[in-house]
């Protein structure tokens, strides 16, 4: 998911992703140092679709005051009054947003976008969903980060990209420890993990093995559990699979001319399309490389591996794109060409209850000799990029002369509770 490649001349990304400024101090130097000046700063400009109308993003007081509907603004406010009315104890996901945000934000912004990012109504959510996902869940919060751009570190405000699309980060990585004397290789699917008394020993589909006195991955936590040797207790077992993903669908729709429009993403919780998110790659960077005369949108469909939408052809999808645009008030589509691309796992679902499952895998998992999960899937989170490279870095500076050093991993590990994403 960290990866670019290119569509009609134009390398995007999958999906929308961004360097935020709270990343880690000692990664972005780090990133800095490799990239250079490839890698930019730039301002956000993204659009919101809430109340019929389309705002800023982010948040500004001026434009939410003279887009709004004047019906919506005068329940937000209330909704900002009688807050401490609403003050319990939240037992999922919409109780926590309808009790803190208040019914009008709530309604209208987090309640369609749950069920189109996770498949699932707010009050099927954990309440931890809740905390990992919304930074801002107070209107005084919203209000207070509005009144703060063009202070502290940026954050919300500017990101920062590489001028080959996102993937530049990943590949500079890569180059970088290959230089080191890493030996890469892609395309590789591991069958096996099999843990031994002093080392593990992994196995490929081409029959290869590779051993070493560590091993350490961000294999999808219910994918470990099946293919590792010892098995996990049946319970652990039976826990991973009360885990689940939610898939996306990507849709890159070529558009004759550039640019469509002078916005880098439009998210969409409107409930009429099942897209969330339409980027336009080009307009996150200042490039040479780009085409002068076509662009490249990403529409972004979260989906279940039944449905339908995740077995459509490219002509299908095309048109819905066309649709989801004409009724959302966006420039026409000149298309002429599109590609698709299709991912299993990309949101972890935060189902009610979820914790005992997770806790039933993920404590098998960290009691495992010398394996050690992180990432996105290895430890079932929601984290940007800039988290994982993080959660890596602690994972290094814990394997040392001595072996590996577990009280500093589970220092860490409580580190990583305190995560929020940043969208």
């Amino acid at each position: 998911m960290s990866g670019s490649f290119s569509v009609a001349g134009s390398r995007v990304d999958y999906g929308s992703h961004r360097l935020h400024p709270n990343t880690d101090p000692r990664v972005l130097a780090d990133l800095q140092g490799l990239l250079g000046d490839d890698l930019q700063l730039r301002p956000r400009n993204g659009r919101l679709h809430v109340g019929d109308a389309w705002v800023g993003f982010p948040l500004r007081a001026l434009d939410l005051a003279r887009r709004l509907p004047p019906g919506l603004l005068a329940r937000i406010g209330l909704d900002s009054l009688t807050r401490p009315l609403r003050r319990r104890v939240p037992g999922n996901y919409a109780e926590a947003l309808r009790g803190s945000l208040g019914p009008a934000l709530y309604e209208s912004l987090y309640e369609p976008f749950a069920q189109k990012l996770w498949g699932l109504p707010g009050a099927g959510l954990d309440v931890e969903q809740a905390r990992r996902r919304v930074t801002a869940d107070t209107p005084w919060k919203i209000a207070a980060k509005m009144l703060r751009r063009g202070h502290g570190n940026g954050q919300g405000q500017v990101f920062r990209y590489p001028v080959r699309g996102f993937g530049q980060i990943a590949e500079t990585l890569a180059d970088a420890a290959v230089d080191a004397g890493t030996d890469l290789r892609l395309d590789t699917n591991v069958t096996s993990v099999e843990v031994l008394d002093d080392r593990v020993r992994l196995t490929t589909d081409t029959g290869a093995t590779l051993s070493a006195p560590q091993l350490f991955t961000t294999i999808p936590l219910p994918v470990l559990a099946r293919i590792t040797t010892p098995q996990p207790p049946a319970g652990a077992l039976h826990a991973s699979a009360g885990l689940r993903f939610r898939a996306m669908l990507l849709v890159y729709v070529v558009h004759d001319g550039r640019p469509w429009t002078a916005y880098d993403a439009h998210y969409v919780p409107d409930p009429s399309t099942p897209v969330t998110r339409v980027s336009e790659p080009a307009n996150y960077r200042e490039s040479r490389h780009d085409p002068a005369d076509s662009t490249v949108l990403c529409f972004e469909i979260p989906c279940s591996l039944d449905d339908e939408v995740w077995h459509a052809s490219d002509d299908d999808l095309a048109a819905l794109a066309a649709d989801t645009v004409s009724r959302l008030g966006l420039p026409t589509l000149r298309v002429v060409g599109v590609e698709t691309r299709r991912l299993r796992r990309v949101y972890p679902i935060y189902t009610t209850g979820y914790q005992r499952h997770l806790e039933g895998i993920d404590s098998w998992a960290d009691e495992l000799p010398r394996v050690t999960t992180f990432g996105r899937l290895g430890m079932f989170v929601h984290d940007n990029s800039h988290h994982a490279i993080a959660m890596a870095y602690d994972a290094v500076e814990a394997l040392g002369d001595e072996g590996f050093d577990s009280a500093a991993w589970a220092a860490a590990r409580r580190r990583f509770a305190g995560h929020v994403v940043e969208d």
